[in-house]
């Protein structure tokens, strides 16, 4: 999923390093005892003033819960109506790699105002975030790219190249990631969300879940039914646990389709000025491809040095560019830039620059851990064939070789998979046109859940919705359900 790309780099450690400076078993508590939590002030720039601090210490492994430990950075804001309390809410980040951290200081002042301070809102960083215990692979800077990191195709649809990289940075990963790395899973961010619940002393959790934090949500509720209070999960992917993230990266290509129509309205509107791709919606679909071929051929210098504008990463430009209406002129500029002979396009920052290594590292070894990846490179070529036929503004990216196939460890344990049996208290909110987890895959999770959770849709694109894109009615459901229980009798659709 997203929001991977927005964390502090901080000292990088081999995965053996972090063993001997982070993992003493002396850190560990009893099995048996409650995790203590101390707080210390720790307001951020562009945050709330009163948010709070503090370490919790996870095993590295639960299967030996009194041998080497973690440390998760965790973060509050107290409920600002104590005589109202309602209990805590955990504010689970997207990812594979999101911060908590940062999420609540992003979104905490806005969440206490709309449930009206009846909650303390909690986060944390999750194994391999900002700043808890970390990672590394040791790769390459060209190997960090995201461009390189998503397993684009050749020009001619080849993948002799994404095969060789991805072999590769799976053997940097097995040689430099250690212990640390293979610990990063689902399974374990469960284990972990639970372990802060009882560290605060809470009978049950509540919690808003959003992009691959819906997916956490989803498999702590089914995990931990009786300890869930209020659950919000706010753009869901299909939860199928024979594939998880590798269908997830595979739905994309029918998130961008589902997108894209939203971005051509847009970019044929006379109100854009020099900012206007085409005439009519209809025709910035074929112009975008038809550049995006061009540059396959001829890439075209950019500002930054050593990275030219190629196909794939305008491609990648206008993935990232989806997700949110904010980002459309910054993508119709580029585009812009392109096509004029004279211009030297300026790429925008998250593809300019190699992702830290920590935060590559994250992201590979929790898509990689939770389960089995083919291995057949034939079935791989056949299926990037095929979708590149059918989905072309993807490319055959989305199924294409990872190197989760040439992963060294096994998943440590399979998926669960999500069942209606347990408490009805999970309420879903999805935009009809979510370029990174497509309406029809939420619609999977939902019935999954059957009778245990209701869903909210909004004629919407984007990813992300609740406090996000302003649709007053899906605002109003998700805070009805947080503030007073209250959720629709029935599934229910939000007009744009």
């Amino acid at each position: 999923m997203t929001n991977f790309l927005q964390r502090a780099a901080l000292v990088t450690l081999s995965g053996a390093a972090l063993a001997a400076s982070l993992l003493s078993p002396a850190q560990a508590a009893s099995p048996a005892a409650d995790p203590a939590l101390t707080w210390r002030s720790c307001a951020k720039t562009g945050g709330p003033l009163d948010q709070e601090c503090a370490d919790l210490s996870v095993p590295l492994d639960y299967g030996d819960p009194a041998g080497p430990h973690l440390t998760l950075a965790v973060s509050r804001l107290r409920g600002d109506h104590p005589e109202a309390r309602r209990g805590t809410l955990a504010v689970i980040p997207g990812g594979p790699g999101g911060s908590g951290v940062q999420r609540l200081t992003q979104k905490g002042e806005a969440l206490r105002k709309e449930t009206k301070g009846v909650y303390d809102l909690v986060a944390f960083d999750p194994r391999g975030v900002g700043g808890s215990t970390r990672a590394s692979c040791q790769l390459a800077p060209d190997d960090r790219r995201l461009v390189n990191l998503r397993p684009w195709p050749d020009a001619d649809g080849g993948i002799a190249g994404n095969i060789a990289r991805a072999r590769r940075t799976a053997e940097d990963c097995a040689r430099n990631g250690g212990a640390v790395l293979r610990s990063f899973s689902t399974a374990n961010e469960v284990r972990d969300l639970d372990l802060l619940r009882r560290a605060l002393g809470e009978r049950k959790l509540s919690a808003w879940g959003t992009s691959y934090g819906t997916y956490v949500g989803a498999q702590y509720a089914q995990r931990f039914p009786g300890r869930t209070d209020r659950f919000v999960l706010d753009s869901s992917g299909d939860p199928d646990p024979s594939r998880v993230e590798r269908g997830w990266l595979a739905n994309l290509a029918r998130g961008v389709d589902d997108r894209f129509p939203d971005f051509a309205a847009w970019a044929a509107d006379p109100a854009r000025g020099d900012l206007r791709l085409a005439e009519r919606a209809d025709g910035v679909r074929p112009l975008f491809l038809d550049l995006a071929a061009t540059l396959d051929r001829a890439p075209k210098t950019s500002t930054t040095p050593g990275v030219p504008l190629t196909g794939n990463l305008l491609r990648q430009a206008l993935q990232n560019a989806l997700v949110e209406d904010a980002a459309f002129p910054q993508l119709a500029r580029l585009v812009e830039e392109a096509r004029d002979p004279a211009a030297v396009p300026v790429l925008p920052p998250a593809l300019a620059a190699p992702l830290p290594d920590e935060d590559a590292a994250v992201m590979l070894g929790v898509l990689c851990n939770d389960v089995s990846w083919p291995t057949s490179m034939g079935e791989y070529r056949r299926a990037v064939a095929a979708d590149r036929a059918r989905h072309p503004l993807t490319a055959g990216m989305p199924v294409n070789v990872t190197p989760c196939s040439f992963w060294k460890d096994a998943p440590a344990q399979q998926p669960t998979r999500i069942t209606d049996d347990g408490p009805s208290n999970v309420l879903m909110i999805q935009n009809l046109r979510d370029p990174a987890v497509p309406y029809s895959g939420a619609l999977k999770m939902r019935a999954a859940f059957g009778d245990r959770a209701r869903l909210v849709s909004v004629d919407h694109g984007g990813h992300g919705v609740y406090l996000a894109n302003g649709n007053a009615c899906g605002d109003r459901a998700v805070t009805r359900f947080l503030v007073t229980g209250e959720r629709p009798r029935g599934d229910l659709y939000c007009g744009a």
